[in-house]
This record gives structure tokens, sequence and C-alpha cells, in this order.
């Protein structure tokens, strides 16, 4: 049998058995790795800051076409030398040719405002077109007796019947305001600027609409209009409030309520003569506006002139 030794070796700190036999290491002991959580940051996005929109050159350029006739043919006061108009009816046909061939791309490339202003444009010279090529207005006996001879409602179709083109499309006075007055805009202060060719309707603008002032133009016609006391008035000794034809709710009242529809004030009124009544306090003095709101009174609509603004 072999000797075993044994010695003791002693260090400072640690007492060590030596034998004969291999040292055995100890496995070392690890420490389980303990990973922090893992915290994620949420992502911030920027908030999207839409650049603003800057009317182009082109669609400037488009308006200005429009600009001398509605200068040299139309008053301040919005009424039209037809006669001298009728003389010069080639330009409005060049005029509505450059409405034909306008590029959709082009049009489509232009921001809301001046989309606006296009088809205001668009619809101001074709009204003009329709009366020229009707000048002077012929009437019959009969239709007489229900208008007098100068009255547009003589010539039949004005809205639904004259056609014209529009980047070469199709459209008549009444397709043009139900396509996009009424329903792709949704902006009530158009009706005081395309024009109803007649002495009861807003003046017509003699400039044309552009898209960089376009809503102060439409402020202007708005102001201008309700300031005249055949679209608006009060007779407070009668308690009565008399407002314009074109504002009942079968001609354009409705289009007001989507904008300026009211249930807190005018509670008497259907909600089209509401909105109307709420949207015309932006534009009358203080003094009517109190009489609208707190007193009791009817609304009546005036009889509309539909004689042609002649100059």
């Amino acid at each position: 049998m072999a000797k075993r030794f044994a010695a003791f070796i002693i260090l400072p700190t640690v007492l060590i058995f030596i034998t004969g036999c291999p040292p055995v290491k100890p496995e070392p002991v690890k420490s389980p790795k303990v990973e922090p959580p893992k915290v994620e940051t949420p992502k911030i996005e920027p908030p999207k800051v839409e650049p603003p929109k800057v009317e182009t050159g082109a669609a400037v350029s488009f308006h200005d076409k429009c600009a001398d006739i509605l200068a040299s043919f139309v008053s301040d006061r919005g009424m039209v030398d037809y006669k001298t108009l009728k003389r010069k009816r080639q330009k409005l046909k060049q005029l509505l040719k450059e409405f034909a061939k306008l590029d959709p791309n082009e049009y489509n490339s232009w921001p809301r405002e001046d989309k606006i202003a296009f088809w205001i444009n668009a619809y101001n010279i074709q009204m003009l077109k329709i009366i020229v090529d009707n000048y002077p207005i012929k009437s019959t006996r009969i239709r007489r007796v229900f208008w007098p001879p100068t009255s547009i409602r003589h010539i039949r179709g004005i809205w639904n019947k004259y056609k014209f083109l529009v980047m070469d499309e199709e459209f008549t006075l009444a397709e043009i305001e139900q396509r996009f007055f009424r329903k792709e805009f949704g902006e009530p202060r158009v009706f005081f600027a395309i024009s109803q060719a007649s002495r009861s309707g807003p003046p017509l603008r003699n400039e044309p609409y552009y898209g960089r002032k376009l809503y102060e133009q439409l402020d202007e016609q708005a102001k201008k209009f309700l300031a005249s006391p055949i679209a608006f008035r009060i007779d407070r000794k009668k308690q009565i409030v008399y407002l314009s034809a074109m504002l009942q709710s079968t001609w354009y009242g409705k289009e007001f309520v989507r904008k300026y529809g009211t249930d807190k004030k005018f509670k008497d009124q259907q909600p089209a003569t509401r909105a109307v009544l709420n949207f015309i306090t932006n534009y009358i003095s203080e003094n009517d506006i109190s009489f609208l709101e707190v007193e009791n009174y009817s609304v009546k609509y005036m009889t509309y002139d539909w004689r042609l603004n002649e100059q």
C-alpha cells in the first residue's frame, strides 16, 4: 500500500489540505444575471404641421383672365352694361374657352380656396353669357301677367338648359350649384357671390374672386347685401323681421344649417331660419343683433324682384 502523506499549508486566510489525490477544484457558483427591466421609451412623433397653402401663380393667372370683362362691364353697384357687352360677346366666348380647356391636373393642384373662386367665376361668366345671348329679353303677353318685361324668368331654362364646358366636362348652372356649392365646398357665403342677374340678388362683383382673399371678398359680399333693405330690414313697430326670399329654406336657407345652426337662440323659429338669423348677426349692427336675439317678432320673406340687373 502506497504510503500516504499529508501536509498542512496554512495560508493567511485559507487552510488547504493537500493529499496525494489530485486536487478537486470546486465548481464556481455563478450568480444569476439579473437584467434590469427594459423600459421602452414611448415614441413621441412631432405634430404634423401642414404647410401654409400658398396660392399658385397658375391659379392667380387664371382668375385674372376674368378681370377685364368684369371691370369693363360691371359697375360698382353690381349693375351690368349688357347692351355694350353684347357687342363684345366674342370676349365672353373666348373666356369660356379658357374654362373649357383648363387641365384638370392643374386645377387639382390648387388650394381649396382657389377652387371655390374658380367655380364662382365660372358661374358668373356663364350667367353673363346666357343673358347676353337673350338680350334684349323677349317676353310673351301671357308670361308678362306673372313677370315684368325685363324679368329673367322669361329666359326659359336659364339654370338647367344652357350648357357649357369646364375642363372638357359639360355643366349647367344648376349642376355647378348643386355639385360644388351645396355639396363639395359647404360654404354658404358663396350664395352672396354668384350672380342671380336680377335686382333682388346680391350685387355682382366687378372683379374676379381669388383664393388668397376669398373669405374677405365673401364677407364683403354678405355685408353689402345684408345692408340693403332688399335683403334685411326690421319693422320695430309691427315686430316683423323681413328677409330676402333667397334665405328661405326652400331656396338657400338650409345651406346655412350645417355651419350656423343653433339651438340656443331664436328658438321660436324653424332650424333653417335659426341658422340664417345666427349667420346675419355677424354682419349687422349691435342694435339689430339685440332685437333679433331678445325681442318677440315674426319673420317674413320679401317678394323677389326678377327684373334684370341692367345698368
